[in-house]
């Protein structure tokens, strides 16, 4: 009976010992990232100022290029996990595209690089990444399977590039970005550790360490803000998590609506906003302060209401819909439209695109 037993308890003690160091790790990843924040901020504050004009946010000067703490703890532990065998050579390879979009934002922080320059190795980072995944030429949509063939890269390729895009566009108040990014990680890990069921797949251990870093980051980025994001973070995020949902979408962890639905209120008010600039024949391009969470922060004068709000949303809100999209797939484009019209209409009636 003993020998019987012993088996057993050291199975358990080795399960909770890989989950105590897998905890000690994240925790690492956040503490270096919250470090090396503040040495950027010190750096920074003398050769990255982001002075407030009429289209900011903020009324005081401060530091941006913070995002770049994110960006080297994250890069550092996925270089660890791929040599450690948790990481697949392709995924690798197509987080790699996140080097140069993290070059380009730096350089663009510290002064104005051409929107042509900046799309140009948006381009290339996304091409490379969809190459190094295969594509998406087949696609799973409520339940059912696809082949799409070059219109699925094309589409693919869209997301992405939006997704980094509009992470820029949406990092314009306190923590909002940072909240979304951990939030948005952390369901998703959630997600698939239920999906699985036993083992959890690379992408859920991409999405742990990228929320480890931004939390670090979010120390120093919670209103009110020491430093701010900047390029160098913003489209490393959007570029990350859209990679992170075609992935598991391909490898039948979590499918791309479950994605959509975890990460609404950024696609609703970016997208919802685009729009109507683009029909009212504003320069979209250009930066502004008329997406409905700027709107939102002025009249509550309160960047910190605001980023709670998004954080509520996508707990109380988004989770519970994106975990029923993955238990019943079927239905999952309905509950995609329930997640999104309560986020349309507020989004609206705060003024969204109006300047």
């Amino acid at each position: 009976m003993h020998s019987q037993v012993l088996p057993g308890f050291l199975i358990v003690m080795s399960s909770n010992l890989t989950i105590l160091l897998g905890v000690l790790l994240l925790g690492l990843v956040a503490l270096a990232a919250a470090v090396l924040t503040h040495r950027v901020w010190r750096y920074a504050q003398y050769r990255l100022l982001d002075l407030p004009n009429d289209r900011s946010s903020h009324i005081q000067p401060t530091p941006r290029g913070g995002g770049l703490a994110i960006v080297v703890c994250f890069g550092v532990t996925l270089a660890g996990l791929f040599w450690g065998g948790l990481l697949p050579q392709p995924l690798a390879l197509a987080l790699a595209g996140l080097v140069p979009l993290s070059v380009i934002g730096f350089v663009d922080d510290h002064g104005h690089v051409p929107a042509r320059w900046r799309f140009l190795v948006q381009a290339v980072a996304v091409i490379w990444a969809l190459i190094w995944i295969g594509g998406m030429e087949r696609i799973e949509v409520a339940g059912s399977a696809y082949t799409i063939g070059w219109m699925g890269d094309f589409l693919a390729a869209l997301f992405m590039l939006w997704m980094l895009n509009l992470f820029n566009f949406m990092d314009g108040i306190d923590g909002i970005a940072g909240v979304e990014t951990v939030t948005v990680s952390l369901s998703a890990m959630v997600l698939m550790s239920f999906s699985i069921g036993t083992s959890l797949p690379a992408e859920a251990y991409v999405a742990l360490v990228l929320a480890a870093a931004t939390s670090g980051f979010l120390v120093w980025n919670w209103p009110p803000a020491k430093i701010f994001m900047g390029d160098v973070g913003s489209g490393v995020l959007g570029f990350t998590l859209a990679l992170l949902a075609l992935w598991s979408a391909q490898h039948h962890a979590l499918s791309l609506t479950v994605w959509l639905i975890l990460a609404a209120v950024f696609l609703v008010d970016a997208t919802l906003t685009l729009m109507i600039r683009i029909r009212q024949g504003e320069r979209w391009y250009e930066a502004h302060r008329s997406h409905a969470y700027q709107h939102a922060a002025r009249r509550w004068s309160s960047h910190r209401k605001v980023t709670l709000s998004v954080l509520a949303i996508n707990l109380v809100w988004l989770l519970p819909l994106a975990w029923l999209a993955m238990r019943h797939p079927g239905g999952e484009l309905w509950l995609l439209l329930i997640a999104i019209l309560p986020l349309f209409f507020s989004a609206c009636r705060l003024g969204a695109g109006r300047s």
